[in-house]
């Protein structure tokens, strides 16, 4: 019988995991541990509306204060986890040990870092955190120019939000597109207009060779040897799984910490959820490690069920969204290794869809101000049967007719 469970981590996944736990009327003892002060919090509005002051702190929480205020709940914040102890089934942190009878992994992810000339100097911000939004809204109030560093999700999302805000911005991409590691060059392009169109200023192709200062950042150098002008600068070049301690305490890990479709480690009494982990998905036919809230919180989900001598099998379409000025960009499924687009719609109406076939099936979709799109999207990728091309094509033809 589980009469403890300890949740690793006090992110998104962890905030699901609690109200799961509930749900599933589990009836041990929770206890949740977090390095950061805060409650678990989402992270997707971090790059949006926290960025822009359009949401509080509060909005942010997964779950209010007062659903945490449970004698079953324990709350270990601002505790730093240190060492798994599998042969005696404890947590070892910086404020004690913590004994469990299962240990759930939300680990996440942190950060990719420059290690370039300059990267140490004030005025450059990284966004992963409560903390680093804050820092970055410190400049905001009397910053002119401000350089981006990556052309990804996170970079295109604060270009938007700090152009918007009325300040010069300038992005700066070591690829020849935007957004290339996950959406097709008719995508990028479309993007790249836009973000033109609003007067951002995208340096592609271009790679940076040090951050230049007295103590504070006042340009980026390019490999080209340019100075760019910065008064801030905000890096965003993807971010790399925890999986530290899960490698130290002997688990398999392989970009991620290995979990099956249970979300089970190599050890029966650890799961591990979220960016941290990779899993298998039989939609696919291979392993993988996902960037995604959906992802998280189904695993979390997945987690728990079987913690609670519910068998159940995680495998679903990932899915994505990117908000950037008035446009929603949402993602289903994974376009890797496409060997056939289609456009559905006009991208001048901003309102249009990208469909990616191999061998015939539709593999995944990048809708842009298309939600309908999106959602029958995923029934036909899940799908995985032969679609007609002409009719993916001819809007007058419902997606939800295909399937």
């Amino acid at each position: 019988m589980t009469e403890k469970v300890v949740i690793a981590g006090a992110g998104h996944a962890a905030g699901q995991l609690v109200a799961s736990l509930k749900q599933q009327k589990f009836a041990g003892q929770i206890v949740l541990v977090g390095d950061e002060p805060y409650l678990p919090y989402q992270r997707p509005p971090l790059s949006k509306k926290f960025l822009s002051g359009d949401m509080p702190v509060e909005r942010l929480y997964v779950k209010p204060a007062s659903f945490y205020d449970d004698p079953q709940i324990e709350l270990r914040l601002e505790t730093l986890i240190t060492e798994i102890d599998r042969d005696s089934k404890t947590l070892k942190t910086d404020s004690g040990d913590i004994t469990y009878d299962k240990l759930i992994l939300a680990l996440g992810s942190k950060v990719r870092r420059l290690a370039i000339e300059g990267a140490d100097l004030d005025g450059v911000h990284y966004l992963r955190s409560i903390a680093d939004v804050d820092g970055i809204h410190a400049e905001l109030q009397h910053k002119k120019n401000a350089v981006i560093v990556g052309a990804g999700y996170i970079g295109l999302e604060v270009a938007a939000v700090i152009r918007q805000l009325g300040l010069a911005v300038t992005v700066v991409e070591m690829a020849d597109r935007v957004m290339s590691r996950v959406v097709s060059p008719e995508i990028s392009d479309f993007y790249q207009i836009e973000h033109t169109t609003q007067g951002v200023k995208l340096r592609l192709s271009t790679g940076i060779a040090a951050f230049r200062g007295e103590g504070r950042i006042s340009a980026v150098e390019t490999a080209e040897g340019e100075l760019i002008p910065a008064d801030f600068v905000v890096v965003g070049i993807g971010i790399v799984p925890n999986v530290e301690l899960a490698s130290d305490a002997g688990l398999t890990v392989e970009d991620g910490i290995v979990v099956n479709d249970q979300c089970q480690t190599s050890d029966p009494n650890i799961y591990a959820v979220g960016d941290c982990t990779t899993h298998p998905n039989s939609i696919y036919d291979r392993r993988l490690r996902l960037e995604s809230v959906h992802n998280a919180l189904e695993q979390a989900k997945t987690a728990v069920s079987n913690i609670c001598s519910k068998e159940t099998h995680y495998s679903q379409v990932p899915w994505f969204w990117s908000d950037q000025y008035d446009l929603k960009l949402q993602i289903a499924g994974l376009s890797t290794g496409y060997d056939d687009i289609v456009i559905r719609g006009n991208p001048a109406d901003r309102s249009f869809a990208c469909l990616y076939l191999k061998d015939s099936k539709l593999i995944a979709t990048d809708a842009v101000n298309s939600p309908k799109e999106f959602v029958h999207s995923k029934t036909l990728i899940a799908a995985r049967t032969v679609v007609d091309r002409d009719k993916l094509a001819d809007t007058k033809v419902p997606l939800k007719e295909l399937y």
